[in-house]
């Protein structure tokens, strides 16, 4: 995090304690003053962080200057684990990726229809498989379009959120999203990626997640084995 604007620093700072309850909806943040001095900036850096915020609907203008916090971010990862505040936050969970971002020709997103400025932008595509204290419990499929994503090909998403490093990289923003549920049975691919014997009940969630950026979505294809986890989630 280090490699971003000052201000970007902070912003992610405030928007973790956000989202972490640190500060819940209707709390206000520190003054202006004190995050200049807890943070070590200037005050036009800390009043364009809020500014991050305050653009993102995370936190609004209260009185005295202090901003008051409007709610968390959207909930945009993978299906939690309950029990847990987020997937991705389980100390037991990894991630292995599959198949590193790579560029390909699409011409359809899973059950989605594609816009033509998508199909024309070229395809990223990765696999990765989650674990869970080393046993498989998810193996997800990604799409995007290639459309200013400078350096996405050489992104290292090993045991990191892609949407934390699309925000953080590319200031692109999950904003929300259209999720479809099918009840399927396991066929070879995810007999070996999730260790089930052939036929096995698998949870699959297909994906369009709308974003900040106009025209750009991210389209997902999620499968799920739930023999000893109940998941939760929003959306």
């Amino acid at each position: 995090m280090s490699e971003l604007p000052k201000y970007k620093q902070i912003y992610e700072v405030l928007r973790k304690q956000i989202a972490e309850g640190v500060y819940a909806p209707g709390d206000r943040l520190p003054s202006e003053r004190s995050l200049c001095t807890a943070c070590g900036a200037a005050h036009l850096t800390v009043r364009k962080a809020i500014g991050e915020l305050l653009k993102d609907g995370l936190v609004v203008c209260g009185q005295g200057k202090r901003s008051v916090v409007r709610g968390a971010p959207k909930g945009i990862g993978i299906l939690s684990i309950i029990g847990t505040t987020s997937a991705l936050n389980h100390a037991g969970l990894s991630t292995q990726i599959i198949c590193r971002p790579e560029l390909r020709t699409w011409t359809e997103a899973f059950s989605f229809p594609l816009e033509a400025h998508e199909r024309e932008a070229g395809c990223i595509y990765l696999e990765r498989l989650r674990l869970l204290d080393g046993a498989p419990v998810f193996f997800d499929v990604t799409m995007m379009p290639h459309i200013q994503l400078p350096r996405i090909l050489d992104c290292d998403l090993e045991n990191r959120s892609l949407f934390d490093s699309l925000r953080m990289q590319y200031q692109i923003i999950v904003t929300g999203g259209t999720q479809q549920f099918f009840a399927i049975r396991a066929d070879k691919r995810m007999q070996h990626y999730l260790k089930v014997p052939a036929g096995h009940p698998v949870l699959q969630l297909n994906r369009r997640i709308d974003t900040n950026r106009a025209g750009f979505r991210i389209y997902s294809q999620l499968f799920c084995v739930t023999r000893k986890y109940g998941l939760t989630g929003t959306f």
